[in-house]
């Protein structure tokens, strides 16, 4: 049995995350964990959660509650998250982390430290988004300079940091397929007298609005068509299921830094 300690978990993906976990096999709770100020601190996390009692108290110390799980489940934000790495990594404990908005220097710190943990990092454990991440690696791969490429993504408003990390990736893979480097091609506001669209240009723009869950749309573009493949996330379980999914996974693997691509055996 996989313990698992659920950080962010008064939140709404940390949340989902302890409720699936009840009805999971091979995985339980162990610990549950949110910042200092939350009004949850101290209540029981399934109570809150309309799952009955079962004493596990939500907690503010990371550092004092990892020791006590086999892996950790991370979604709060990116300089939380990076700070409960260094903490698991004292205790030696792998970690699942779902938070975006990393800067490149943060980023190189993450994979310093993994190379003491292993450690999942994905900006998006859907099963869908990441089988379209392999799809639009060949896809682009295959229509090569010829095709326009624009990535639209939706989110609800209260997301805090644009574009999405899924968004991100998808462009990121997008440019390494077309021998591209996206710091010089990728475009993420049009307005005024643009004039004509470079063909090298990779397009991310960015919707806020409402609840919506999660929308990404990958379009290629060319005269006379258009490619377009879409993924919309109806409920933020996907995302959950994706999370448990590679905790139960990482426990048995070494040291190293991981995404869902590995996790889902999708790596080529």
């Amino acid at each position: 049995m996989v313990k698992a300690v659920v950080t962010g978990a008064g939140g709404r993906m940390g949340g989902r995350i302890i409720s699936l976990m009840e009805a999971e096999e091979g995985i339980d709770l162990a610990a549950a964990v949110e910042r200092g100020d939350h009004p949850a601190i101290g209540r029981d996390v399934s109570e809150i959660l309309g799952l009955g009692k079962r004493g596990v108290a939500i907690e503010s110390d990371f550092s004092d509650c990892v020791s006590r799980g086999d892996v950790a489940i991370d979604f709060t934000s990116h300089a939380a998250s990076l700070q409960n790495l260094r903490f698991a990594v004292q205790h030696g404990k792998p970690m699942v982390i779902g938070s975006t908005g990393f800067s490149p220097e943060e980023m190189e710190e993450i994979l310093d430290l993994a190379g003491n943990v292993p450690c999942v990092l994905a900006p998006n454990m859907s099963v869908g988004v990441n089988v379209l991440f392999k799809v639009i690696r060949t896809v682009a791969e295959i229509l090569g300079d010829d095709y326009d490429v624009e990535i639209l993504e939706a989110h609800h408003h209260l997301k805090k940091d644009a574009p999405s990390g899924t968004a991100m990736k998808m462009a990121h893979i997008i440019a390494e397929a077309l021998g591209r480097d996206l710091d010089e091609v990728g475009i993420y506001e049009r307005k005024g007298l643009i004039g004509e669209r470079p063909r090298r240009e990779i397009g991310i723009q960015t919707l806020r609005a409402g609840d919506i869950v999660g929308e990404h749309t990958v379009l290629f573009g060319a005269v006379g068509e258009r490619l377009e493949l879409i993924h919309r996330a109806h409920s933020r379980d996907n995302f959950a299921k994706g999370a448990i999914r590679a905790a139960k996974w990482v426990v048995e693997q070494k040291p190293g830094l991981y995404d869902m691509q590995d996790v889902l055996g999708l790596r080529t």
